[in-house]
C-alpha cells in the first residue's frame, strides 16, 4: 500500500554558521555564530520522533562526507591549501535540507506507473552544487526497487532546487494528482533558483501529462523579501493549498487553473494585512509540514518561531478556531536549522510509496531513533567555530562521527561515493 513517507536529512557533524546562503536572509544574518551540531541533529531526531508519534511514515536521509575533498580536486586544490570561502563551502553541512534532494512524481502521476526521482543540480549556490552525486547515489541506493526511476540533475545552467519548489494536490495521495512547478524570473537583489527550463525537463522525464501540470511564477516581492525557495510561502498537501496572498506572480490565474483542474481544492491564503511577507519568512509560517493525519485531518508541523510571532500565532488561532481545514497544529524546536534558514519542510523530502519497496535502512521506527540518536550523542561535535573550519582534529571528528553513523545502520561509506 503506497503512503507519502517523509524522509527527513540527518543533520551532519559538520553543521556550522558560514552564511553561504545568498537570499537566505536567517543564514546570512548568523554568518560567523557558533554552530550546535549535536544539539541540532538531535533537534531533527525529536521532530521525527514527533512525526511517528502522529501515525506517519517517517525515513531518513544521510549526513554527505565533508569536506568534499572530490569537488576542492575538481578546483586542482586541497582543504589545507584552499582559501577560506571554499574550505566553507566544501564543509557545508547544507545536504541536511532534504527538501532539495530531489523532485518527485508518484507512480498515480507518471506514464510507466513508477515513482520518479530528479536529484537536484542546486547550481546556483556554489556550496550547493557539489551536493547531487552523493545525494543521487542515496537515492538510487534507497529507491533500488523497480517501483522508482532515479534521475540524474538537470544540466547546467538551468538552476532546480528539488522539491522546495514543487507541490503536488491529489484528493489522497494514492490517486493522480496535479502537479505544480514553481520558478523564478527575478527577485531583486537575490537570485531566483528555479528556472522554468529546469522544471519542463522534470516534468518531461518524470512522463507527466500536459494537462495535470502548472508552471507557475513566484512572486518577485517574495523572493526579494527572502523567499529564496516557494516552500517558505506556500505548501500544498491533498486537496489543500496553504499560500501567503504575495507568494506568487499572478495568483487569480493560477488559482483558477488549479480550481479547473481540481474543483475539490480548498485555497487557504493567509492575507498580507494579516501576517506580512516579513513575519511569514521570519517565522517560517509556511515552511510547515502540511499533513495527512491518520483519522483523515490535516495537520501543520510549525517551528516554534511561528508559535512565538504574535501576528503567524493569531491566524493559525483563529483559523483552527473556525471551519477551515487545518484542524492540528504540532510545534517543533528545530532552532538550529531556522538560525542556517531552513524550517521542518527544509528537512524532509516527502515520497508516495509502499514502504515495502524502500531499503529498509532509509526507514525508521523509534527504536532506530535511539541508536542514532545514542550516536549523535556519542560522535558530533558540541559546538563548531568558524575559527575552527580549518582545524585538522575538527575534520578528523566529523569524518569519524559520519562512520560511526553509517556503521550503525549498516551502510558501506563506497555505496555514496557517488
Amino acid at each position: 500500500m503506497r503512503v507519502e513517507i517523509n524522509f527527513d536529512g540527518i543533520i551532519g557533524p559538520s553543521h556550522n554558521y558560514a552564511g553561504l546562503s545568498h537570499g537566505n536572509l536567517a543564514a546570512t544574518r548568523n554568518r560567523g555564530a557558533v554552530s550546535q551540531p549535536r544539539a541540532a541533529a538531535l533537534q531533527g531526531i525529536a521532530k521525527m520522533r514527533a512525526n511517528l508519534a502522529l501515525g506517519l511514515t517517517q525515513g531518513i536521509l544521510l549526513p554527505h562526507a565533508r569536506p568534499d575533498r572530490r569537488w576542492l580536486d575538481s578546483l586542482a586544490t586541497s582543504y589545507a591549501d584552499a582559501p577560506p570561502h571554499l574550505q566553507a563551502q566544501a564543509l557545508s553541512a547544507s545536504a541536511m535540507w532534504a527538501a532539495n534532494a530531489a523532485t518527485v512524481s508518484p507512480a498515480p502521476d507518471t506514464a510507466d506507473g513508477r515513482c520518479h526521482l530528479t536529484v537536484a543540480n542546486l547550481v546556483t549556490m556554489p556550496h550547493r552544487s557539489h551536493e547531487w552525486p552523493e545525494t543521487l547515489a542515496q537515492l538510487r541506493l534507497a529507491f533500488a526497487h523497480d517501483a522508482f526511476r532515479v534521475h540524474g540533475p538537470v544540466p547546467a545552467p538551468f538552476g532546480d532546487e528539488g522539491a522546495a519548489n514543487h507541490m503536488r494536490l491529489a484528493p489522497q495521495h494514492d490517486a493522480p494528482g496535479v502537479e505544480i512547478f514553481v520558478y523564478g524570473v527575478s527577485g531583486g537583489p537575490f537570485p531566483a533558483r528555479q528556472h522554468r527550463e529546469a522544471s519542463e525537463a522534470v516534468a518531461r522525464r518524470h512522463g507527466l501529462d500536459p494537462a495535470r501540470i502548472l508552471f507557475v511564477q513566484q512572486s518577485e516581492e517574495a523572493i526579494a523579501a527572502g523567499a529564496f525557495h516557494n516552500d517558505v510561502v506556500a505548501v500544498a498537501n491533498a486537496h489543500v493549498l496553504f499560500a501567503h496572498e504575495h507568494a506568487f506572480a499572478d495568483k487569480d490565474a493560477f488559482y483558477t487553473d488549479l480550481r479547473r483542474l481540481m474543483p475539490s481544492v480548498e485555497i487557504v491564503e493567509v492575507p498580507a494585512a494579516q501576517v506580512s511577507l516579513a513575519d511569514a519568512i521570519s517565522s517560517y509560517l509556511f515552511n510547515a509540514q502540511l499533513v495527512t493525519l491518520p483519522g483523515g485531518e490535516t495537520g501543520l508541523i510549525l517551528p516554534t518561531e511561528a508559535r512565538d510571532t504574535p501576528s503567524v500565532w493569531t491566524w493559525l488561532q483563529a483559523h483552527v478556531a473556525g471551519n477551515g481545514p487545518i484542524r492540528h497544529l504540532e510545534v517543533v524546536d528545530v532552532r538550529q536549522s531556522m538560525a542556517n534558514g531552513g524550517g521542518p519542510a527544509c528537512l524532509r523530502l516527502r515520497v508516495v510509496a509502499d514502504p515495502a519497496t524502500v531499503d529498509p535502512r532509509f526507514l525508521v521506527d523509534p527504536g532506530k531513533l535511539d541508536g542514532i540518536a545514542a550516536v549523535i550523542a556519542d560522535h558530533w561535535p558540541e559546538t563548531i567555530a568558524q575559527d575552527e573550519i580549518g582545524n585538522p582534529a575538527l575534520l578528523e571528528r566529523i569524518a569519524a562521527a559520519r562512520a560511526a553513523l553509517l556503521a550503525y545502520l549498516g551502510i558501506d561509506a563506497d555505496m555514496l561515493s557517488g
